[in-house]
């Protein structure tokens, strides 16, 4: 709120409706009276609910409002991505084939198996797709687990500040504690089956260098990024539109700023 329109809700307006009121008092019983003093009502009325949440909150409704921010975008988030194609047809978050794996691709096309790694990539965004919501209770977990020190900075941030600082914080841990989730996950879909053909067709390639490639951490790192990505999204969104705010806390907390 600026401080041009805090200082009419706070002082002008009241003032102005004083006057109104104290000049329909003034003119004692009749229509003018009961005009005057139901106008006054009215923008008083008016008034107080233009104002809409409270003025003050502190740093622990703050902290609470932001984490329940995260915890229902996180709800949505995995709603989305954890069926089939959440990654695999979204472009913003589709999961290519890692780097390390172009060079192998690029020779098995010469010899007519390049079906092979296209095969791995959809099985890639495939357990992406398994693991997200096996990864909820560990988002909900470390959003629990988070110390807001920085609560007002974050709550006058920018529109993902919350997502982005939960990112910062958290991903280390998230990491470590996904990475038997994703392995789960890329063993259940036939990734990692594919994976070692994959290996086995390109070692047998004459000149073939030498490929190393960690998969279950770099599916870890685009699972995160993805759920990261529309997150920061569903924040902006709680933070802009009231129809987002579905619980007491974020209209409270988000309608006040």
């Amino acid at each position: 709120m600026s401080v041009k329109t805090y200082t009419f809700r706070k002082i002008v307006a009241p003032l102005f409706i004083g006057m109104v009121l104290i000049a329909g008092l003034s003119l004692g019983a009749g229509n003018a009276h009961a005009g005057l003093f139901d106008m006054g009502k009215k923008l008083l009325e008016k008034t107080t609910e233009s104002t809409g949440a409270p003025e003050t909150l502190n740093a622990e409704e703050i902290g609470s409002g932001l984490k329940e921010a995260l915890k229902v975008g996180t709800e949505r988030v995995v709603g989305q991505l954890g069926k089939t194609d959440g990654f695999n047809a979204d472009p913003e978050i589709h999961i290519p084939l890692p780097g390390s794996l172009l060079t192998a691709r690029n020779m098995l096309q010469q010899v007519g198996m390049g079906g092979m790694l296209s095969d791995l990539e959809l099985r890639l965004n495939r357990a992406a797709e398994a693991a997200t919501p096996k990864a909820k209770a560990l988002f909900m977990q470390a959003i629990n687990d988070m110390s807001l020190e920085d609560v007002k900075t974050i709550y006058n941030g920018p529109e993902d500040a919350a997502t982005r600082y939960f990112e910062q914080k958290m991903s280390p841990e998230l990491a470590t504690e996904m990475r038997p989730v994703v392995e789960q996950s890329l063993a259940d879909v036939g990734a990692v089956q594919s994976y070692e053909q994959v290996m086995g067709q390109y070692r047998a390639l004459p000149f073939a260098p030498d490929i190393k490639t960690d998969l279950s951490g770099y599916v870890v790192n685009k699972v995160m990024a993805g759920i990261f990505h529309y997150l920061a999204l569903e924040e902006a969104a709680i933070r802009k539109d009231p129809a987002k705010r579905t619980t007491d806390l974020l209209r409270r907390v988000f309608g006040a700023q």
